[in-house]
C-alpha cells in the first residue's frame, strides 16, 4: 500500500471512530448534564470531521498527541458510569489513565467519584443589554451551552429599534458573521412575539432606550443578570440604572469599570466575587489576555517593572475612512492605517493584581485586521531565566495550573493571527517569539479580543450564578518555584 492510500485509510478510520463519539457526547450532555472537552475545546455539536480536527488542533498547540481511539474508549466508559453534572476534560482523563496503570473503569470510577450524583445548578436568567460584537458572541456561547434548562439561560436582548425590519436584521447578524463564521444551527424569527429562535432557544427582543424602566417580569424573566455590552456606562451610578428595572438582580459590564467597581479577570480574582456584589466589570479583552500571564511570571520570577505594547485589531469605534472622531488619531481610516492610541490595560492589571500597582506602562497600535490581537510584554524580572526555562514553565502552566483556562501555549514557526480566531483561552503565549536575557524577558501573547474575551465573560457569569459544574480531573498544580 502506498503512503497516500495509507493516509486515506487512517483518515477514514478516524472519521468512523469520531462518528461513534457523537451520540455519546450528546447523551452525556442531555441525560447527565456532563460537558466534555479536549483541553478546553468543547466537543458538543462537532461533526465527525470537527472531532478529528480538534484532536489535530490540540496537538498543534503544544499538547501531547491524543489517539482518537483513546478518546472514544474514555467516552464509552464515562457513559457507562453515568456521572452527574460535571465538566470533564477527556484529554486529561486519557493522560491520567495512562499514568495510573489501572484498568480504565477503575481509574475513572476513582477520578469521577466527586461527580456521581451531582445535580445541575438552578437556572439563572441572562439578559444581554446591547447586541454588538461581544453581545452576539455571548449569545452564541450561551445557546451552545444550553442543556436541560439548567445553568445560564439566555432570555432576552435589549436594543434600540434600528429599522422596520430590525428583528430580521438582528437575527441575520447572529446567523452570519464575517469573522467567526456561520452560527452552528438554526436561527429563525417569531415576528409577532418579537423573538429570535436559535437552536430552540427563544430570545425575547426588547426595544428600549432606558435601562431603568423595563419590566422584565412581563416576559417571565426574574432575578436576571444583565450583561451590559454597550459601554455607555462604566461607573456604578450609570450601571445601577439596570437595577431599577423589575426583574434584575445583578449587572455585569463587558468593559473596564471605574472605581469602586470590581474588575474581574477570571482565574485571577474571581474568588473575590461576593453575593453582595450587584455590579461587576469583566475588565477589557487586553487585561484578560495579559493578566494571567503576568500573574504566572510574577509568581515564578517576580516582576520588577514592564511595558505592555498591544498590536490590536481595529474596533467599531474607529472610522472606516477619515472623518471626525473625538479621540486622537482614531478619526483616520481604520482599514488603511496603523493607529497609535492609548490603552488603560497596563494600569488595569493592578485592579486584579494589586502587587503590580505602578510597575507597568502601556500603549497600543490599532492595525487593519478585524480580530485577534497581540500583546508584547517587555519585563524586568527579579530572578534571571532562559528562553527554554520560561517557555517550559509557561507550557506547563497552560496544561496543569489554575490558569489553564486562561493561558494557552504554542510553538510553531507558521502561526499568524487568523490561526487564533475562535480561541477559548484569554491569551496564547507564542513560545518561539520569547526573548530571555538574564533579567530581561519579552513575551508575545496572542488573543482573540472578541471570542476569547467572551469566553472569559461567560466564566465570570458562571461564578456570579454559581452555575459551573465540578471540573474533573482535578488539576495537577505546577510547581512555580524551585
Amino acid at each position: 500500500m502506498n503512503d497516500s492510500a495509507a493516509h486515506r485509510d487512517d483518515w477514514t478510520e478516524s472519521e468512523e471512530l469520531a462518528e461513534r463519539m457523537i451520540p455519546l457526547i450528546g447523551a452525556l450532555r442531555r441525560e447527565h448534564d456532563v460537558v466534555t472537552s479536549l483541553h478546553g475545546h468543547r466537543l458538543l455539536g462537532l461533526s465527525a470531521t470537527g472531532l478529528v480536527e480538534v484532536h489535530e488542533r490540540v496537538a498543534q498547540l503544544g499538547h501531547e498527541r491524543l489517539p482518537i481511539e483513546d478518546t472514544l474508549a474514555v467516552l464509552e466508559a464515562i457513559h457507562a458510569l453515568a456521572p452527574g453534572a460535571s465538566s470533564l476534560d477527556v484529554a486529561r482523563l486519557v493522560a491520567g489513565h495512562a499514568e495510573s496503570g489501572q484498568p480504565l473503569e477503575t481509574y475513572l470510577a476513582e477520578v469521577l467519584a466527586p461527580a456521581m450524583g451531582a445535580v445541575a445548578a438552578e437556572p439563572t436568567d441572562v439578559v444581554l443589554y446591547g447586541f454588538g460584537r461581544i453581545g452576539r458572541l455571548l449569545a452564541r456561547i450561551l445557546i451552545a451551552h444550553t442543556g436541560g434548562g439548567s445553568g445560564l439561560r439566555l432570555r432576552a436582548i435589549v436594543v434600540r429599534r434600528g429599522a422596520e425590519n430590525d428583528l430580521v436584521k438582528r437575527a441575520s447578524l447572529l446567523l452570519r458573521d464575517s469573522v467567526h463564521g456561520r452560527f452552528a444551527g438554526s436561527v429563525t424569527v417569531d415576528e409577532e412575539a418579537e423573538q429570535i429562535i436559535a437552536n430552540g432557544t427563544r430570545i425575547q427582543v426588547i426595544y428600549s432606550d432606558d435601562p431603568s424602566t423595563i419590566d422584565y417580569t412581563a416576559y417571565d424573566i426574574r432575578d436576571a443578570i444583565v450583561v451590559d455590552n454597550t459601554g455607555r456606562w462604566r461607573d456604578e451610578e450609570g450601571l445601577s440604572q439596570h437595577l431599577r428595572s423589575t426583574g434584575v438582580a445583578r449587572v455585569l459590564l463587558t468593559a473596564p469599570g471605574k472605581s469602586p467597581l470590581k474588575n474581574i479577570v477570571h482565574g485571577i480574582n474571581d474568588d473575590t466575587i461576593a453575593d453582595s456584589d450587584r455590579i461587576l466589570s469583566a475588565a477589557s479583552c487586553t487585561t484578560n489576555a495579559i493578566t494571567p500571564v503576568l500573574a504566572a511570571i510574577d509568581e515564578a520570577y517576580g516582576v520588577v517593572k514592564g511595558h505592555v505594547e498591544t498590536v490590536h485589531s481595529f474596533t467599531n469605534d474607529q472610522n472606516l475612512i477619515d472623518n471626525f472622531h473625538k479621540g486622537d488619531r482614531r478619526g483616520r481610516s481604520a482599514v488603511l492605517n496603523m493607529v497609535i492610541t492609548e490603552t488603560g490595560a497596563a494600569k488595569a492589571v493592578a485592579k486584579a493584581l494589586p502587587q503590580l500597582e505602578g510597575k507597568l506602562t502601556g500603549s497600543s497600535i490599532r492595525v487593519p485586521t478585524p480580530d485577534v490581537s497581540l500583546a508584547v510584554l517587555h519585563l524586568t524580572i527579579e530572578r534571571p531565566t532562559t528562553k527554554d526555562e520560561v517557555n517550559d514553565y509557561l507550557r506547563r502552566v497552560s496544561l496543569h495550573s489554575k490558569l489553564r483556562q486562561q493561558i494557552d501555549y504554542v510553538e510553531s514557526p507558521d502561526v499568524v493571527s487568523t490561526d487564533f480566531v475562535g480561541s477559548h483561552r484569554a491569551g496564547i503565549v507564542d513560545g518561539l517569539a520569547t526573548i530571555a536575557d538574564e533579567n530581561t524577558l519579552i513575551l508575545y501573547v496572542w488573543y482573540d479580543n472578541e471570542f476569547g474575551y467572551s469566553c472569559q465573560v461567560i466564566r465570570v457569569l458562571e461564578v456570579m450564578a454559581g452555575s459551573h459544574p465540578i471540573v474533573l480531573p482535578e488539576r495537577r498544580e505546577v510547581t512555580l518555584r524551585g
